[in-house]
């Protein structure tokens, strides 16, 4: 399928961002979000600890790493795996929960084993994340943690309980983790993308096809982008910079909100 309102954008030009001597951890970070995530923090001098349970994708990330200024380590690791998600929180400045997965079917015919795994994923983990990495911000009086929510955390769609269920759910956590956070010097912040072009987004358009009864090539414009006022993809590279500048000394004073970059959806 090829549509020119759908091709790749330029990357967007780095923001400042000095995050040398700090620790950031990133989930889902072997591709799409994370991995633009985990490469811009290692940019800015981070030491990323990139979790994922595609051990591969961590190896090709560490390589693309070598040579910026921060480094990027893999920890292979399925988030399903709660104990273990929260241990490998501690001593993390920087927490950018952006593990995902998705399903398309209607409700009546959603797998609740499903149902269970993606809020087990993109909601429990957060927090037991985020439980993992407080002390240390609360001790040393700084961090930021930085939520991958979703339009779908705003709005509502058709075929997707479970992931809007866990989006609005992970928007709730996030606030409570900024009001609670904001005498210790830690902020908490939502990042909302529309469709970002990832695979994730990929998977989903032959899902959307037989979901609508429409070929798949009908799916970016008619469905995926229908009520987007820039018809395109967003790029990971451009989430990752929003990602960024909520690190910045100039986002001190945002906390507790949802930073929308969503072509206008939320705009009807």
């Amino acid at each position: 399928m090829t549509a020119p309102t759908s091709s790749p954008r330029p990357a967007p030009h780095a923001v400042a961002l000095d995050l040398c001597g700090r620790t950031a951890l990133v989930t889902g970070a072997a591709g799409g979000i994370g991995r633009a995530c985990a490469l811009r923090l290692a940019a800015a001098g981070a030491e990323v600890r990139a979790v994922d349970r595609d051990a591969a994708g961590l190896t090709a990330l560490t390589g693309e790493a070598r040579g910026l200024p921060g480094t990027v380590r893999s920890h292979v690791l399925d988030l399903t795996d709660l104990d273990a998600a929260e241990k490998t929180a501690a001593g993390a400045d920087v927490l950018v929960n952006n593990a995902g997965l998705q399903l398309v079917r209607p409700l009546e015919q959603f797998p609740p084993d499903v149902f269970h795994t993606v809020l087990t994923v993109m909601l429990e983990a957060p927090f037991r994340l985020i439980r993992g990495a407080l002390p240390h911000m609360y001790g040393q009086g700084w961090g930021r943690i930085v939520n991958l929510s979703s339009v779908h955390g705003l709005r509502a769609s058709a075929f997707k309980s479970a992931y809007v269920a866990a989006k609005h759910g992970l928007e709730g956590l996030s606030k409570t983790a900024a009001l609670e956070g904001a005498p210790h010097g830690v902020t908490s912040n939502c990042v909302n993308p529309g469709y970002v072009r990832t695979p994730l987004v990929e998977r989903q358009i032959a899902d959307q096809a037989a979901a609508h009864g429409i070929p798949p090539e009908r799916v970016l414009t008619e469905v995926l982008l229908k009520g987007s006022a820039l018809k395109r993809l967003v790029e990971p590279e451009e989430v990752a910079e929003a990602v960024a500048y909520l690190c910045t000394p100039q986002a001190a004073f945002i906390t507790g909100t949802s930073l929308a970059l969503d072509g206008g959806w939320t705009a009807h």
